[in-house]
């Protein structure tokens, strides 16, 4: 369960290349070249991909012929011990559970103290207990819904207490599928419409599921094959009466940053990014943070460029608000959309507060 998110060679190597220490102890990688292998975290100079090979241990890079780095010690890692073992037990705990438990019931169950536990539990799996439990609360209320006489059945089977806990926790998670993202959206129904905003024009898509994508462009005309690229073998219907109604949300959530868009998101990225844009959904209207602010509050300060990277990947303009990060020496800096939308969308936001 915790090395899933690693279990590909694409994902491998972008552990790497965002030095990440989630990754640490999960595997290891060794540079053909240099005849060295590190710790996915190891902040030595990026090597080039077709030179790299991956280890489960230690003892299988060295049995191979390669030595430990002397930079990020990697026979210095450890995590498969005792401390390890109980957060495993922690998340079946939450995965077996039909409703929430309390942080202080968890920890008592795998015998450490609340505050010893949430720390370790976030710096192994990557995110903290309550997240992890919602996200698999949100998994259930999917599953249910295909099994459940009734939608109400669904809910509460899940655990939740009323239809809008069950929404408003089930909001921002993924919706689509993996399997059918990485096909093109094969088997999925994509709703798009057009409108003009102060920004220029503006696409909205979904699925079934929620909003998948927010896009700008100066030519409305090539909007829609923005969103096709993405999704190349999805069905794609045009808006009708009900979906210009939150086309019109939408816009007018664009225009109003003091406002609040209670939609469901269809949001695709990988957990990096969606650390990423969570951080940005909590920056307020009229504030900014910097890349390294975001960097040091995910606490992966050397993963500057690679929170960069995750704010040009968001697809979901203004709803996740990539527009207020900036430089750390407080320049605009580059936009998916554009600077000059950019410093409007600032402008307009310190304008309204």
């Amino acid at each position: 369960m915790i090395s899933a998110q690693f279990n590909t060679d694409d994902a491998k190597w972008n552990a790497v290349c965002e030095n990440n220490s989630d990754a640490d102890g999960v595997f290891y990688y060794a540079v053909i070249t240099t005849g060295i292998y590190c710790r996915p975290a190891c902040r030595s100079k990026s090597p080039k991909r077709d030179n790299v090979k991956y280890f489960n241990t230690c003892d299988d890079a060295e049995t191979a012929g390669y030595r430990a780095c002397k930079r990020c010690k990697p026979t210095a890692i450890t995590k498969t011990g005792a401390t390890e073992q109980k957060i495993i037990r922690a998340c079946r705990i939450i995965e077996e559970s039909e409703s929430s438990i309390k942080l202080d019931d968890l920890a008592a169950q795998v015998s450490l103290s609340p505050y010893h536990f949430h720390r370790l539990f976030k710096k192994i799996v990557g995110i903290t207990p309550k997240q992890y439990s919602s996200k698999h609360q949100s998994r259930r209320f999917q599953a249910n819904l295909m099994t459940s006489p009734s939608v109400t059945d669904a809910i509460y089977s899940s655990g939740y207490t009323s239809s809008g806990s069950a929404y408003d926790k089930k909001r921002d998670q993924l919706a689509m599928k993996p399997k059918a993202y990485r096909k093109g959206a094969d088997g999925v129904t994509i709703t798009y419409g057009i409108a003009h905003c102060f920004l220029g024009w503006v696409i909205v898509a979904a699925t079934d599921r929620g909003i998948c994508a927010i896009e700008f462009r100066d030519n409305s005309e090539t909007l829609p094959e923005q969103i096709q690229a993405r999704f190349p073998n999805a069905q794609f219907k045009k808006a009708d009466t009900a979906f210009e109604a939150l086309i019109k949300e939408v816009v007018d959530f664009i225009d109003s940053p003091q406002s609040t868009l209670q939609v469901p998101l269809d949001i695709q990225g990988t957990a990096f990014q969606q650390q990423v844009w969570e951080v940005l959904k909590q920056i307020k209207p009229g504030e900014t943070m910097s890349y390294t602010d975001v960097a040091e509050q995910l606490g992966k300060p050397s993963a500057v460029r690679a929170v960069a990277t995750a704010c040009a990947s968001n697809k979901l303009a203004v709803v996740v608000p990539c527009h207020r990060v900036i430089s750390k020496a407080g320049k605009t800096g580059g936009y998916r959309w554009g600077p000059e939308r950019k410093k409007k969308l600032l402008q307009l936001e310190k304008e309204t507060i």
